[in-house]
């Protein structure tokens, strides 16, 4: 097993915890948190597969993403109470995520020997998009809408990956150290409420005339 493919795997797992937690937070039924767990581990992945023209799209051609959903889904359910006294768990599930699959879009893109420039859109994809599903069905304001550091680190950790890959440095040392920067950046923004400036102005500009 390669290691593109092991991460793809542990970041399919990992979202899909993220996704039955934010059902679960819901109060959706076990039915709907399965389906929340798929659509945010598979989402963002499918999406790209679709616009990169890599068809049938990746869980479809492979089983072993549908069983490190259930996996993922199941563990989420049965240890909710355990997860739940854990502090920002949900974050760190998420922040795992959007790490490993920038990488899994950005390398796979670039396999199907598409730009650099839009394989780090589509790395971008890979990563939030799942989210921004999971989000909406849930009625919740996707992060990736928030003025709060998220798309962004997907993006600067996609274009270290490119420069990292001009050095000679190892490809595997490259991967994990992209990921690892992905994940460090979103929780030290997060930390210290880094973000970026709202897109709206400070007032409503028919209230200055």
């Amino acid at each position: 097993m390669d290691l593109i493919y092991a991460l793809d795997i542990v970041g399919t797992f990992v979202f899909a915890i993220s996704g039955i937690l934010t059902a679960a937070n819901k109060r959706f039924d076990l039915f709907g948190g399965f389906v929340i767990a798929f659509i945010t581990a598979v989402g963002g992945g499918s999406m790209r597969d679709m616009l990169i023209g890599a068809t049938p799209v990746g869980w479809m051609q492979d089983l072993n993403y549908l069983i490190a959903i259930g996996c993922g889904a199941s563990f989420g359910y049965l240890f909710q109470p355990y997860i739940y006294k854990l502090r920002r768990t949900m974050f760190l599930f998420d922040t795992i995520g959007i790490g490993l699959f920038t990488i899994l879009g950005l390398t796979k893109t670039l396999d199907f020997g598409i730009s650099p420039v839009i394989a780090v859109m589509m790395g971008t994809v890979s990563a939030v998009f799942g989210g921004v599903i999971r989000d909406t069905l849930c009625n919740v304001e996707p992060l990736i809408f928030r003025s709060e550091i998220y798309a962004t680190a997907c993006v600067a950790g996609a274009v270290l990956f490119l420069i990292l890959r001009q050095t000679g440095l190892p490809y595997d040392y490259s991967v994990m150290s992209t990921v690892l920067f992905i994940i460090a950046l979103r929780i030290v923004a997060v930390r210290y409420h880094w973000g970026l400036p709202e897109a709206g102005r400070t007032s409503n500009p028919s209230e200055e005339s």
